[in-house]
């Protein structure tokens, strides 16, 4: 029986992937488990997954609760009378029962939380949304039926966790933690080290072993059909492990997220592969592949990159970023964003800013309320990230608390949703939410300090009631998608290219694919009224230029526009 042209494209992956294994027997298990058709794009250019009306929802699923419904049916009520005009795809957090790290410790991964709700509220969801979902595909709970199995020396868990046979060969392994990094635990088969990237509650599992992958074929499989169209592989560097290495990025994990694109690729479903790697920006960026690897990745240099320019209202270290990232390939685009359910990370900035800086921002954070995670690199404790609200980072600058917290706030979000790619809000950051102290406390975990839950009508009432800081910041935040939405420049595709601005302004310039709208982004990046020549910008005679944001005609024959403490400003060609 020959193989169709998607089993030869799965053979090939993983013949790099396990060069010893019976790749016949597993190039059919793969592609029968996961329905793969017989065609493969092979990478060819399709029409584009994306547009400019794209905007994510990034949220938990008990975020917002009220009595008597469950939190995915508050959810999904949330998002369809209060965001459907400006949101169309979300980003569920992990729903499946856990024992710890909220959800991403998980027990059972085809089984939805009894106390969020069911199947059916995540599949009601997805029919009206497009619908985001975690693959968590790196580690399981220790309270996962596997691990158990594992410790009582029953099959297939006693072949599916990650063990050392002693600590040698690690010392250039690569952790986000400070925890160590091997357990011991007694097993029916004796005492076996057990690999704990992220702690001895998150187990690894062992991708040398191919029914490993194959479980997560399946699985994969399941989420499609459950609904889900992004996947996000969550902390996939850290998949495979060899000895003497970072045990980070390797070529097998890369060849993993290759195969995978191929499957998915292979369904007449569009379905995204979304990669997550809080890792230098370089690093970041090679998953991308060829176009052949992530359709999606997190930017995650862009958020503390942002925070620092506001900080210090310097623009130098954030467009010398954006000048020397190289435009994304075909098929592929960054997801932007500014806050999300963990902290703000400070490796994403190696390489980018000099330590002093990254120091300043710690200090600050504390001073502002939040806290500082930290990792083990070579024996010492490094700063990881910042532990606080975004809105709350911005409640002053380098030189103290000042009034300009909303500001500062508002445009930060405003540059996140201008940039290449597609923007993605943290549920939070639409409240403006504040450091929640108490929760911190109350669970010793530095992360629950930006993770709020609301009563859903009284979150309404505070949203609907126009003198409360939240209703401005939400309401504010809901125009400008809204303009944003109907600008064919700021296409995740679009052409950009930034300007050569004084660094108390961050400027740049969208092309739309088309090249019929020229927009023109430009942040003034201090608290004082500031002007901007114009004559700077390309602004052609032939054309009459608006300023979308504030809905005013630009006269370029003034030769210069003030701007105000840390106003934003939209500057487009009108067709």
């Amino acid at each position: 029986m020959s193989f169709t042209t998607v089993e030869k494209a799965i053979k090939k992956h993983l013949a790099v992937i396990y060069p010893s294994a019976g790749l016949e027997d597993l190039t059919r298990q793969i592609a029968h488990s996961f329905g793969a058709g017989g065609q493969y794009r092979g990478g060819a250019k399709l029409n584009s997954p994306w547009s400019q009306k794209d905007v994510v929802l990034i949220t938990y699923a008990d975020t917002l609760s009220d009595e008597g419904e469950t939190p995915l049916s508050c959810l999904e009520k949330f998002l369809t009378d209060v965001l459907e005009k400006e949101i169309n795809t979300v980003h569920i957090l992990p729903f499946f029962p856990f024992s710890s790290d909220d959800g991403f410790a998980v027990k059972d991964y085809r089984k939805v939380r009894s106390d969020l709700g069911g199947w059916s509220d995540i599949t009601s969801i997805a029919k009206s949304f497009s619908l985001m979902s975690d693959v968590v595909i790196n580690h399981i709970s220790s309270h996962h039926p596997w691990f158990y199995q594992f410790l009582e020396n029953r099959k297939p868990g006693s072949e599916f966790i990650k063990t050392c046979a002693s600590e040698k060969g690690l010392d250039e392994v690569i952790r986000p933690r400070s925890t160590p990094l091997l357990y011991s635990h007694k097993t029916l088969a004796g005492d076996k080290l057990v690999w704990c990237t992220f702690g001895p509650d998150q187990v690894d599992l062992d991708f040398s072993n191919p029914q490993v992958l194959l479980e997560f074929v399946n699985l994969i499989r399941f989420y499609i059909d459950m609904g889900v169209r992004l996947l996000r592989l969550d902390a996939i560097g850290f998949l495979w492990k060899r000895t003497g290495t970072s045990c980070l990025n390797l070529k097998e994990t890369h060849e993993i997220v290759r195969l995978l694109r191929t499957l998915v690729d292979s369904i007449d479903e569009r379905v995204l592969l979304v990669t997550e790697t809080n890792v230098p920006s370089q690093e970041n960026l090679e998953y991308f592949g060829n176009g052949d690897e992530a359709h999606i990745i997190y930017n995650f240099s862009l958020s503390p990159l942002i925070l620092h320019a506001l900080l210090s209202g310097d623009s130098t270290f954030l467009k010398r970023w954006m000048m020397t990232t190289a435009p994304t390939s075909d098929n592929c685009t960054i997801l932007n964003f500014t806050a999300s359910h963990d902290g703000i990370g400070l490796r994403p900035l190696e390489g980018i800013l000099q330590k002093e800086d990254v120091s300043m921002m710690v200090e600050l954070a504390k001073e502002f309320g939040g806290e500082v995670s930290t990792r083990d690199r070579n024996g010492l404790e490094t700063p990881y990230e910042l532990n606080i609200t975004f809105y709350d980072m911005l409640k002053g600058s380098f030189s103290g608390i000042d009034d300009y917290q909303m500001e500062r706030f508002i445009a930060s979000q405003t540059i996140m949703m201008s940039v290449e790619g597609i923007p993605a809000f943290y549920i939070q950051s639409f409240f403006g939410s504040k450091n929640d102290s108490r929760k911190m406390r109350q669970t010793g975990q530095k992360r629950a300090i930006n993770r709020q839950q609301w009563n859903l009508r009284e979150r309404q009432k505070r949203l609907d009631d126009l003198s409360t800081e939240e209703s401005r910041i939400f309401r504010e935040l809901k125009r400008r998608i809204k303009i944003r939405k109907d600008q064919l420049a700021f296409h995740p595709d679009a052409t950009q290219f930034t300007l050569q601005l004084p660094s108390y302004f961050f400027g740049f310039w969208r092309q739309s694919l088309c090249r019929k709208q020229s927009l023109f982004v430009i942040l003034n990046l201090t608290p004082n009224t500031v002007d901007l020549d114009l004559s700077r910008l390309n602004l052609f005679q032939n054309s009459v230029w608006r300023e979308l944001i504030s809905n005013k005609l630009i006269d370029h024959t003034d030769g210069v526009m003030s701007l105000d403490a840390y106003q934003t400003v939209w500057i487009s060609n009108e067709g």
